[in-house]
């Protein structure tokens, strides 16, 4: 396992024009610049997406573009559940799958609420299978509206079904990890880790990859990380590279994700910083964060030989 390519799944944003509206052009820019940075798939519709503050119609319209671009050359995966009854939520699945996508991801927290048992979960989950015909599916523990982490007992459970094919876990628990992998072994599935502060231990425990907002800032260190994290040769690099990724961790999550917006802005990339998540005020000290975090990545790809994106 250790041994094995790993790949690195942006949660994407999604560009709006100054007036709020979705900026299609900025969106494909954007998608390419993952694409180039060598994400081995993308997960559209999410929360860095501002999925909750789309209406289904630029839900479906949003993952249909991005897939799109993508032109099959990795994988989309994209959110389908929204709440509500779960004969509804599977509705919207079928018509999230119908734009192309490699699986529909369902957000944890949306099939039971928080004051509902485990079993209530399971059950909801289990329905939503059952409603959705052969669709594959992944879960995501998204942290909004409340986080609902599965126990590795739970995942296993779902991935044995055969539906389960990808998991974007937000437990911040190696341990949990390891034992999520280790009763999910043997089976067409892949967990995503999204926490960076111990992105090289998960990658060795055994995940198919990382899936953080860290990739919205500079992709190609994720995706350098992915490629080297149990490269001998590297070790010092690799090194600087994880502690980098925690020493800047606040930074990057401070009024997010209107921070890598303006990051990417200073990037090259054509593309607004406005959000319709409410999320904070841009000030100028977070600003000069930012540019400080522009500039010590620069030093750091630099000295790691981490080739850029152009």
């Amino acid at each position: 396992m250790q041994n094995t390519k790993k790949g690195f799944i942006p949660v994407m944003l999604t560009p709006f024009t100054d007036e709020g509206k979705v900026d299609y052009n900025a969106l494909t820019e954007l998608t390419e610049f993952y694409l180039k940075a060598g994400a081995s798939g993308l997960f559209a519709n999410c929360l860095s997406s501002e999925m909750y503050e789309l209406s289904a119609q630029e839900r479906l319209q949003v993952t249909r573009h991005v897939v799109k671009v993508a032109g099959g050359s990795v994988p989309v995966v994209a959110t389908g559940t929204f709440g509500g009854p779960i004969e509804q939520q599977a509705d919207f699945v079928k018509q999230i799958y119908d734009t192309g996508v490699q699986a529909v991801i369902a957000i944890t927290s949306l099939l039971a609420s928080q004051n509902e048992t485990a079993e209530v979960f399971m059950n909801a989950a289990d329905r939503l299978l059952q409603l959705t015909g052969d669709v594959p599916i992944g879960f995501y523990e998204c942290p909004d509206p409340y986080k609902r982490a599965l126990s590795a007992e739970q995942l296993q459970h779902f991935v044995q079904t055969g539906r389960i094919i990808y998991h974007k876990d937000t437990s911040l628990d190696i341990n949990q990890i390891k034992d999520k992998l280790a009763l999910t072994q043997g089976y067409n599935f892949g967990l995503y880790d999204a926490y960076m502060a111990h992105a090289v231990e998960t990658l060795k425990a055994g995940s198919a990859g990382l899936s953080c907002i860290q990739g919205n800032y500079f992709p190609e260190l994720i995706v350098w990380l992915c490629d080297n994290y149990n490269n001998p040769a590297l070790t010092n690099e690799i090194d600087k590279v994880q502690q980098f990724l925690v020493d800047n961790m606040d930074v990057m999550h401070h009024v997010y994700p209107t921070t890598a917006k303006y990051y990417l802005q200073k990037r090259g990339l054509n593309m607004s910083t406005f959000t319709r998540r409410k999320v904070g005020d841009f000030t100028t000290s977070i600003q000069q964060n930012i540019d400080q975090l522009y500039q010590s990545y620069s030093r750091l790809q630099e000295e790691c030989g981490v080739e850029a994106v152009v």
